[in-house]
Parts: C-alpha cells; structure tokens; sequence
C-alpha cells in the first residue's frame, strides 16, 4: 500500500488528524479562511523543518518545483511566500502547542519501559533551558538585555525515549528556576538539574511533593555533615554523605537532611558535588543518572539546528511560538514513528535520512532496513554536528 506513497505522505499518515481539527476548532483556526488552512499550513511548516528550509522563499521554491505532487502530501492550498507569512502571524500559536502536547501524550506511553542503562524502573526527567539569540530591531518582544532579544526554551525531558514532556517559551529574562513554580511534580520521578536550579524552597517543594531530585551543588553551599556512608571508590565515588545545610536561608527553605555526594569523572578529570533527597539508591546510580544529562543536551542542540536565527519565519511572538512549536512536534512524531515501526536508527539519523527522502515513493520500513553504508555516512555527520560545541547554550 505504502510503495506507491510519498515517503511524506507516509509520515503524515501517523498524525492525528482529527485532533489537529479539534486544536484548529479550539482557537477557531479557520475563521474566514477561504484557502490555506491551517493544515496546510502546518504541513508546509513541517516539510520545512524535515528539510531544513531556512526562509519562506525558499520554502516556495522548493514546493512549487514539485507542485503536482501537493495533494498527495496533504496540501490542498496554493503555497506562497506571503501566504504562509501572513498565516504564521494570524493562526494562534496555541493550537499547534496544544498538538504538540496531544503528540506527547502518544509518544510517552511507547517508551515507557525503554531502558535507561540504570537499575531503576522510576521515570527520570532532565529540566534545562537554552536560549536562542535574538536581533532586538527584528524582535523587540522578546527582552533579555539592553542590547539583544531572546527566547528561552525550559524544557522537561523524559529519558525514557528523550520526549520533551514539558516546554515553557519565555523571553530571554525570565531565570531558569522560576520555571520551577510551573512544574506539577510526580511522586517518585526523579528531576535531573544543573546548579542554576538551586533554591532549597523550591527544591523542599518537590521533596514535599513526593518526587526526588539530583542537582549540582553550588560552590558556597553551606553545611554540615552528619554521617558518612561506605563508599566503593572503583566508580568515581569520592564520598557519600548526610547532611544539614547551615546558611541563613537554606537552613530555613531546606529543613531535613539531604545527601551529598562527591564524584570524580575520570575521562574529564572534573569533580562534581550532588545534593538528592533519595537515600536509597547507590551513590554510583545517582552519579549516573547526573550523567544521563547529555540527552537533553542533544534535544537543544537538535532545537538550535532546525531553529538558526535566520531561519525564523516570521518576526512577532505568534509566528515564533507556531515554528518552536511546529519543530517539537515533528521531532515527537518522527519518535512515534522510530517505535511504531521498530526502527533501529537513532532520532537525529532517521531526521537525517528522512530529508534526503521524502518526495521518494518507498516505504520507511525499506528506508531503514536496506543495509547500505549511507545511513551509516549520515549517522557519523551527525554525531559530529550534535557534540561540536555541546556546551554552548
């Protein structure tokens, strides 16, 4: 059925459209539309990021030179630069953030028993932002310093299959720990965070909440210890402690013990200091689960690749909101597909082979199942695109 289908069309066929529809019906999406609905529109948005089209002008070159092949994409509208412009900045963002999320809900349950590499059968979360800069003449919505605009992305991500299961778009003022207030935290799940995430009130918040937390230490965290536990030092555990904090205010915020544990990472010859509320799991398995990090790392990096500056559609807050959140859920649906298909291939190699294939007729089963070295060419460039500068944002 699938080989005489678009390698497109066969990637949108795992939408839920009818949910696109009630999103759509939601914000009232087609109001006065005569032509380019919003599915279009989100499919041509989606083309764009599964083929890094960088500009609505290049946008309409490349779907004009294959024009007789739209209907068979989904695309009933006549596509034009200032069709899609003017629909960027119209249609409400909301509704395709609310598809996004309806797109999560899908992917989650797929990876619920994907393994983490640790003993631990909890659900484990990766909370971080990155923030993409902005030109303040072009974006003067998005404050962040005197000099430069910018968007932040805070994002939840669960390990588990690497699902973004929480996004909030703020502009570039808002600090990363407020994002915390927004959080509906799970009992028993375990939050992943860099420093920049401790404020013992908030962090007593989650504890109170049921839900355990592993953080970087600040270097002026003030404490006192109260017992030391047997360590095995053969991982890169240092030390593994009970303690109290003892400055003014934390003492206050964070009134119960908490755990430190100190390692040393030998391939970086870095240490770290780790305060968590879990006193059950070994040190090494909290040193790991810090470690597990890196994964959402890549999910900005991928973020930050399909979302350059130029590469911005549009210039207010509504056209900017509709492309983050259009490429979020183009990354969540390509994992839907990864586990409905039984794919092999990691997500940033099927995106990879997925831009070189889509006006193809053959199915994704044969794309990803030939044993040709191509795939293999593709995985290796991407890896050295997703690690260069990892740090960076």
């Amino acid at each position: 059925m699938y080989a005489s289908k678009l390698v497109f069309s066969q990637v949108i066929d795992h939408l839920p459209i009818h949910t696109f529809g009630r999103c759509v019906v939601r914000y009232q999406g087609n109001r006065y539309v005569k032509s380019f609905s919003c599915l279009d529109q989100y499919l041509c948005m989606a083309f764009a990021q599964l083929t890094y089209r960088e500009s609505l002008r290049a946008i309409e070159a490349c779907l004009r030179a294959q024009k007789d092949k739209l209907y068979h994409m989904g695309i009933r509208g006549g596509v034009s630069k200032s069709t899609l412009a003017d629909a960027n900045e119209a249609r409400d963002w909301r509704i395709y953030a609310d598809f996004a999320q309806s797109l999560i809900g899908i992917a989650r349950p797929l990876y619920a028993d994907e393994e983490l590499g640790l003993d631990l059968d909890n659900t484990v979360y990766a909370l971080d932002a990155s923030t993409i800069d902005l030109c303040l003449s072009v974006f003067p919505w998005a404050l962040f310093r005197s000099t430069k605009s910018a968007v932040k992305l805070h994002t939840l991500l669960d390990l588990r299959g690497n699902i973004p299961t929480f996004i909030h778009i703020s502009d570039g003022k808002l600090h990363d720990v407020n994002v915390l207030d927004l959080l509906l935290p799970e009992p028993g799940a375990f939050y992943i965070m860099d420093r920049g995430y401790v404020d013992f009130k908030r962090l007593f918040s989650l504890n109170l909440a049921g839900a355990f937390f592993v953080i970087r230490a600040k270097s002026n965290t003030q404490y006192k210890r109260r017992y030391s536990h047997p360590i095995d030092k053969s991982g890169g555990v240092r030390c593994d402690q009970t303690i109290v904090l003892t400055g003014v205010n934390s003492a206050t915020d964070y009134p119960q013990p908490l755990r430190r544990i100190k390692y040393h990472d030998a391939q970086t010859g870095k240490t770290f200091n780790f305060l968590t509320n879990n006193f059950a799991r070994p040190a090494q398995t909290v040193a790991d689960l810090y470690r597990c990090r890196w994964q959402v790392e890549l999910f900005f990096k991928w973020i930050k690749q399909h979302l350059p500056i130029k590469s911005f559609f549009g210039a207010s807050e509504n056209a900017v909101k509709s492309q983050i959140w259009t490429a979020i859920s183009v990354y969540v649906l390509v994992a839907i597909i990864k586990k409905r298909l039984g794919i092999k291939a990691d997500l940033y190699t099927i995106l990879q082979v997925l831009s070189l294939t889509l006006f193809e007729k053959t199915t994704l089963k044969q794309i990803f199942t030939e044993e040709d070295f191509t795939m293999q060419d593709c995985k290796d460039a991407i890896q050295l695109n997703l690690f260069d500068n990892l740090t960076g944002h």
